[in-house]
């Protein structure tokens, strides 16, 4: 950081006024839920970028490519999540140790997996967030916020359907004869 004397505009964890007239406290429990899931966002953001660097095998391609539109997904998601976080007067969580102790899924870890395992752990933190993701949206919509709610229901839509990709993923039947797979 730079040695000049910088000023705080705000500070990290709160929340100020806004211009969405949504009363403080509302604003302060909704923010706190937007911060989660941004949190679990970049979570399975970089799980899901592992694994389109690690994936290998006879279908590598095909499975490269959809975790890219997979993480490309999460991180347009992201994205409107700290958008929105920030137009209720909130801060956007960030920063690798602040995001980890938001977020309420883990990473797997470091280490390479099988592609079976690596899609089972994708498809168990899918399961996990869209959970909070509409508990969040609940929150929203008691609060009368149903801006915040629909966002997070259009971001819901897209995760549940990249879900559902890997479960299609994971079935045991496939083209691939055995031998090519050894």
């Amino acid at each position: 950081m730079s040695t000049q004397e910088t000023t705080v505009r705000q500070q990290a964890g709160t929340v100020d006024e806004n211009a969405l007239r949504l009363e403080q406290d509302k604003a302060e429990q909704i923010v706190e839920a937007l911060n989660s899931e941004l949190a679990n966002s970049y979570v399975l953001y970089h799980q899901l970028k592992k694994h389109h660097w690690v994936v290998e095998g006879a279908e590598f391609l095909p499975l490269h490519e959809f975790l890219e539109e997979a993480y490309e997904h999460v991180e347009k998601g992201a994205d409107e999540i700290a958008e929105r976080a920030q137009a209720l007067g909130g801060v956007p969580v960030s920063g690798p140790t602040n995001l980890e102790e938001r977020a309420t899924v883990e990473f797997e870890g470091e280490d390479v997996y099988d592609v079976r395992t690596m899609f089972e752990n994708d498809l168990e933190m899918y399961g996990d967030i869209v959970e909070s993701m509409r508990g969040s949206i609940e929150l929203a919509e008691n609060l009368g916020d149903h801006a915040t709610g629909e966002l997070l229901r259009e971001i819901l839509v897209t995760l549940e359907e990249d879900g559902h990709h890997f479960e299609h993923y994971l079935e045991d039947d496939t083209l691939v004869l055995e031998e090519a797979t050894h």
